[in-house]
């Protein structure tokens, strides 16, 4: 068992070296960004439904050209979250700023960039 102890702590010492001589992990590329809407306080339900036709109408341009990759509806009835295929928020932000809504100032969108899950590269190093 001690054998085994001083053989553990041998291969554990010379493998921290090596360790801190490789490159830290890359960062991974935004390839989605998480757009919500909200609806902005004290609007009237009637302005938001004088706007929707145009507003369904190019929502569903933008995913007919591969802009929006996914869409729901929020359960608390308060808007949609978009997953927008987008390489930086700004990118999102200039989409989402031509939809009729937006320009009406009825609502406003957060955003969210997202990336592969990075810690996976840790099981396919060396």
């Amino acid at each position: 068992m001690t054998r085994v102890l001083a053989l553990l702590a041998a291969l554990l010492a010379t493998a921290a070296p090596l360790r801190a001589q490789q490159p830290p992990p890359a960062t991974a590329p935004t390839t989605q960004v998480l757009a919500t809407l909200t609806v902005n306080a004290g609007v009237d339900r009637a302005a938001i439904m004088k706007v929707m036709p145009d507003e369904v109408r190019d929502t569903v341009k933008l995913y007919l050209d591969g802009k929006i990759q996914q869409w729901y509806s929020r359960v608390d009835g308060r808007g949609v979250v978009f997953i927008l295929n987008a390489t930086s928020v700004a990118d999102a932000k200039a989409l989402t700023d031509t939809l009729p809504l937006v320009k009406a100032n009825l609502v406003t969108f957060d955003y969210v960039p997202l990336a592969p899950l990075g810690p996976l590269r840790l099981l396919i190093q060396p």
